[in-house]
């Protein structure tokens, strides 16, 4: 049998999705035909195909808008141990992540004595947070897990293990609601959860933090571009439209500065819970309606300075490749969000302005086609992550929980 390949599921991927979970799980594990359904429609049914044929699912309902459940995950018996399951429970958790609105809270129950179910879920990022009396044996139990979305840390000193045949010492280990599950390990050749407790941040603090840390950015990002402008208007040699551009930037900055206070006004007395969004349309005003066309327009500001076309070129040369480190970079806003090739080629184009415009000034040649495409790039890019992205992720290629050194 060929490779396996992954895509979002269909409507008309029903039957083969039923046949399929009819071979591989338990009757009482396959969820009815119009929850399926509504999961296609919705968007959170994730299938492995191989040779045409579907060989593996995971499939999630949405009880509410803020919560998703997983149903079920399924993969054919002979196709099993190869991560498939692993590979589509991770898909199905960034596909969640990108749905409209609020990221919502991706939970799973699932049997304490399911050891393969609970190893996938804790390899996922998944930890376990709570006991459920919800087992349909009469001695069981259930764990439910959740997904982390955020970067929690833990207290080294605090974790122990409990073997999963001691039912009683668990429940009474995950009742604080800062202890959880994170990792399924052997004990004396038996099965065992590995608890820990998770430090309680101050949500309003951190967030208030993060408010005036954005002000205080702006601000200074504010007081270069002014400078800069002051600059162009004082040299008759300055292109118009880079001062156009310059006062695109100030406008723009400003705009994220008025953003950063309405999200402390959020903070201080809305609380409309929204100082996610907030906060996301002033980093990415601040990002690519200041911050960048203040950086790109510095080698046009230092050839007018100079005249030097040599050194100008250089510093250019070493601007581009910084920016383009930047945007690759765990530090950008770029990397916060999912990328798709017109992303990555905005990117490369936002890179390569500032030698695309120094050569420009350098050569004597008419700079209205530079900015204009430097304009139309940097707009896109807000556009697309404003309207085209869901919030900032922020920890994207991280552990979602992390112990505190």
């Amino acid at each position: 049998m060929s490779a396996w390949s992954t895509r979002n599921a269909r409507a008309d991927d029903l039957p083969q999705l039923t046949r399929l979970l009819a071979e591989a799980c338990d009757p009482a594990d396959v969820p009815s035909s119009t929850l399926l359904t509504e999961s296609i429609a919705g968007g959170t049914v994730r299938v492995a195909e191989s040779d045409g044929r579907i060989v593996g699912l995971a499939a999630a309902e949405r009880p509410s808008s803020g919560h998703v459940r997983l149903s079920v995950i399924a993969v054919r018996n002979d196709l099993r141990r190869r991560g498939m399951a692993l590979r589509l429970l991770e898909e199905l958790s960034m596909r969640i992540s990108e749905l409209p609105g609020p990221v919502p809270l991706f939970s799973a129950v699932v049997e304490a004595a399911d050891i393969p179910m609970s190893g996938l879920l804790l390899k996922n990022g998944f930890i376990g947070t709570r006991v459920m009396r919800t087992s349909r044996n009469a001695d069981g139990i259930c764990l439910h897990y959740q997904h982390k979305s955020r970067v929690e840390y833990i207290d080294p000193d605090t974790r122990y293990l409990v073997p999963l045949r001691a039912q009683a010492q668990l429940i009474e280990s995950l009742a604080p609601q800062d202890q959880a599950v994170t990792s399924l390990v052997s004990l004396r050749g038996e099965p065992a959860l590995e608890i820990m407790r998770f430090e309680q941040d101050d949500p309003s603090t951190l967030q208030s933090g993060e408010a005036a840390a954005g002000i205080a950015f702006s601000g200074a990002i504010l007081a270069a571009i002014t400078f800069l402008l002051g600059f162009a208007f004082t040299s008759t040699r300055f292109p118009d439209d880079v001062r156009l551009l310059l006062i695109g930037a100030t406008f723009s900055t400003v705009l994220s500065l008025i953003i950063y206070a309405s999200a402390s006004g959020e903070l201080a007395r809305i609380h409309s819970n929204t100082f996610g969004r907030i906060m996301k349309y002033g980093n990415v005003l601040s990002e690519y309606g200041g911050v960048l066309p203040f950086l790109i327009s510095l080698p046009v500001t230092y050839a007018q300075a100079s005249g030097d076309p040599k050194t100008t070129m250089v510093l250019a040369a070493l601007l581009s490749m910084g920016i383009g480190w930047y945007e690759q970079s765990e530090f950008s806003i770029a990397y916060r969000f999912r990328k798709s090739l017109a992303e990555i080629v905005l990117m490369v184009l936002t890179a390569a302005s500032p030698l695309i415009g120094a050569a420009v000034i350098a050569t004597n040649t008419t700079s209205w086609p530079w900015t204009a495409t430097l304009a139309g790039v940097l707009a896109a890019r807000t556009w697309l992550y404003l309207f085209r992205r869901g919030p900032e992720a922020g920890t994207a290629g991280r552990r979602q929980w992390q112990i505190r050194e």
